[in-house]
């Protein structure tokens, strides 16, 4: 709110502007101090960028309360009802011991999946993929809820020129990116993949969906954010350190992926679709000629994807516990 005009006084017409001139001073510096003080708070949330618009809402819960009113010649009781807020499930910002690591959950079964043909436009792959997220989602819910985890369903945005969003900037021409409950799916990198390791087939789309799903579980379940903290306290995801935990965090995503194709497997998809995600899965890591080993080597993705396939054990996938070994 802008200052009051300070009165006339004709006989003090000096004392005035002094005093016009120290309020304009000390306006700018609070300003300025306010645009430091927002500046260095957004500095330090950036390490946990991908929240902004991960909310829940509390359901209500009536509680009776009782008040006695007193007279010199009665007294009587009137009860009253209000509505409080009951806490929610939330997020655990945690790693090897989050809650959905706990015994027992996994990815459910469905009786079916019905996906479109495919077809390898931009558009041809938003159907497809919007048509099988329905699916994954009835699969992981009751996980959630078991755990006492909050939910939301994921978002889906294609990619076809530079775009920026909260965790930075993005081409069309990368891999896909999961960001602040989004995945964001490349459609032009994916259909022109070469070589003989990722060929066009409705599988490496599924494979590659069930992966960034992974990481929304991570993101609901706290992980996400529990992994950028821990990075941050070994001094960036490029150490030593942050990228051992960079590759727990991929790997474990592969693996969450596997049991998402596990129930599909049962006749809700073709056979040969789920194949071939699995071999895409397993194809896809840390190559010798890639500068970070970031994600995995691609024997360890394999070997991650399979692991979740076959046990379909939220637990099974608790990188964060598992040896150097197996996550380098």
């Amino acid at each position: 709110m802008p200052y009051p005009p300070l009165p006339r006084q004709k006989s003090k017409g000096p004392l005035v502007a002094v005093l016009v001139v120290g309020f304009l001073v000390l306006g700018v510096a609070t300003i300025g101090i306010l645009a430091a003080s927002n500046g260095a708070k957004e500095a330090s949330d950036s390490g946990n960028a991908g929240y902004a618009s991960y909310t829940y809402t509390p359901e209500p819960t009536t509680t009776t309360s009782t008040t006695t009113t007193t007279t010199t010649e009665s007294s009587s009781r009137r009860s009253t009802s209000t509505s409080t807020p009951k806490a929610g499930p939330k997020a655990s910002i945690t790693l090897g011991d989050n809650p959905i690591h706990a015994a027992g959950l996994g990815a459910f079964n469905i009786a079916g999946c019905s996906l479109p043909g495919m077809d390898y436009s931009p558009a041809g792959q938003d159907r497809y993929l919007r048509a099988a997220l329905p699916c994954i989602e009835a699969m992981w819910k009751p996980s959630f809820e078991r755990a006492n985890l909050p939910y939301q369903p994921v978002e889906l945005v294609m990619v076809t020129s530079q775009i920026t969003n909260t965790c930075g900037n993005m081409g069309p021409d990368r891999t896909a990116m999961y960001c602040d409950g989004t995945i964001y799916w490349t459609p032009n990198h994916y259909a022109n993949e070469q070589g003989s390791a990722n060929p066009n087939h409705p599988g490496k789309y599924l494979g590659q969906l069930a992966h960034e799903y992974g990481h929304h579980i991570q993101w609901l379940s706290g992980i996400l954010r529990a992994s950028s903290q821990a990075q941050y306290e070994k001094g960036g995801w490029d150490t030593p350190e942050g990228l051992d935990l960079n590759r727990r965090k991929e790997l474990q995503a592969t693996c969450f992926g596997g049991m998402t194709l596990a129930p599909l497997s049962h006749g809700a998809v073709p056979a040969d679709v789920i194949s071939v995600a699995l071999t895409d899965a397993g194809n896809r890591g840390d190559y010798p000629i890639y500068p970070n080993r970031d994600h995995g080597a691609p024997e360890r993705n394999a070997a991650w994807v399979n692991h979740g396939f076959k046990n379909n054990e939220t637990s099974a996938c608790n990188t964060w516990v598992a040896s150097a070994a197996d996550v380098s």
